[in-house]
């Protein structure tokens, strides 16, 4: 059991795509409705692995724009036409990704007791989409736009940094949620701040839809959903 205390945090940080938003989900389901339209299907485990190795391209655009080109390189893969207007179909689909199940109510929850903040790889009018879903619950957030850069980059993760000093709090009352071994939870290590691991694929084989780490980092919090962190949270005692 970990030896923290939740209650010691002022500022949750948050991956959004993977931890809050089922981009898996939905971007099985979208390949899923292109396919059915050309009257033939996909395996969503085999569609999430041909999207990682595409996604993760050295020539790759900022995420979801770069669904175009992913869908591109894809769909003869999986038996899909190449075509300049599905691939749009694939990226606009991203606007209506929905919330895990539980993401909204959790995050609700969680906004009683901390100063919410995302971090995410997605461009601005993504996040837009994506917040929505959720029900604004953020304090502030932070995109690739704002960044100009992507976790794990360590200077995404400096400039939030900077905007919790700003606002009067210290690194070591952050602590990062995330479900990426790869994007988020090996590098808040590296950097010192507390981390909790949101294991969406706990019942999966693999990585899904994202790139496995060199390594594992063992999280400070271990938890298998948002519902599972907010329970926790509401067995802390107030401050």
């Amino acid at each position: 059991m970990c030896r923290m205390d939740l209650a010691q945090f002022r500022y949750l940080t948050f991956d959004v795509v993977g931890t809050l938003i089922d981009f898996e989900g939905g971007i099985v389901a979208s390949l899923g409705e292109i396919a059915a339209e050309f009257g033939t299907q996909i395996d969503g485990e085999q569609a999430l692995g041909l999207y990682r190795a595409a996604r993760y391209a050295a020539d790759a655009d900022r995420f979801p724009d770069d669904l175009v080109r992913v869908y591109d390189e894809i769909a003869p893969q999986l038996g899909l036409p190449r075509q300049a207007a599905l691939g749009e179909r694939f990226r606009e689909s991203a606007k209506h990704w929905q919330a895990f199940p539980d993401s909204a109510a959790a995050m609700a929850r969680l906004a009683k007791r901390y100063r919410l903040i995302a971090m995410t790889n997605a461009r601005r009018w993504a996040l837009d989409h994506f917040e929505r879903e959720l029900g604004a619950p953020f304090y502030a957030t932070f995109t690739v736009d704002d960044t100009g850069t992507e976790k794990p980059d360590p200077a995404f993760f400096t400039q939030v940094f900077d905007y919790i000093e700003r606002d009067g709090g210290a690194k070591s009352q952050i602590l990062h949620v995330a479900q990426s071994q790869y994007h988020d939870i090996g590098i808040s290590r590296q950097l010192g701040i507390a981390n909790c691991w949101i294991e969406r694929r706990h019942d999966k084989q693999g990585f899904g839809g994202t790139i496995a780490p060199a390594s594992f980092t063992k999280p400070d919090f271990h938890f298998h959903s948002m519902a599972e962190l907010a329970d926790a949270v509401d067995h802390v005692p107030a401050t």
